[in-house]
């Protein structure tokens, strides 16, 4: 009986080793695919004739920006947020800057550079210890004299108004579009 007792055990203990050595030596399986991000631009200018036009649609929040008749990108844009709206209608470049920095728009800061209020007027009264801070709207292109444009910026929510009337572009596509337009290339503001 001990003999059978001990066979028995062998055999598990055969088996538990057994068990152990194929699922170490099994390949562990692949890590899952990344999740996809959110695609703020597409941009595939052919530098062809044809002159440059972007419409910008309100409702949905997107440029199209054409070379002629052919469509050279779009990106999410982020317009004026409620109590800031972005104008509708046709506009024209008025004036392009590359390193502009606003005079109206900007952020408090403290002593530490940390924003205290992320988007303020300048003739707001600043806080205690904190200073105002103006907005960087880099690659500046002016549609009005009021002070709207298209500039870089963050576009925090796609497809959602952000800004303070201003059209925001995705970082990266800004300098490209600065690049193929002019003074006087037509924009159209739709909702």
């Amino acid at each position: 009986m001990i003999s059978s007792m001990l066979k028995r055990f062998r055999w598990i203990i055969s088996g538990l080793i057994a068990l152990f050595w194929l699922s170490s030596c099994r390949p562990t399986p692949p890590p899952p695919p990344p999740r996809a991000g959110v695609v703020f631009y597409q941009w595939f200018d052919d530098g062809g004739p044809g002159e440059v036009s972007v419409q910008i649609n309100l409702r949905t929040q997107i440029a199209t920006i054409k070379r002629g008749s052919r469509e050279i990108g779009w990106c999410y844009v982020a317009t004026g947020r409620e109590g800031h709206g972005t104008p509708t209608g046709s506009f024209t470049i008025s004036e392009k800057v590359v390193d502009k920095i606003s005079n109206r728009w900007g952020t408090h800061r403290d002593e530490f550079g940390e924003i205290v209020n992320p988007s303020v007027r300048f003739d707001k009264p600043v806080p205690e210890g904190a200073k105002f801070v103006p907005a960087e709207m880099p690659y500046w292109m002016r549609l009005t004299d009021k002070g709207v444009g298209m500039h870089g910026g963050k576009i925090p929510n796609p497809g959602l108004p952000a800004s303070a009337g201003c059209i925001r572009l995705p970082n990266d596509l800004a300098p490209m579009l600065y690049e193929v337009v002019d003074i006087g290339t037509p924009v159209r503001i739709t909702r």
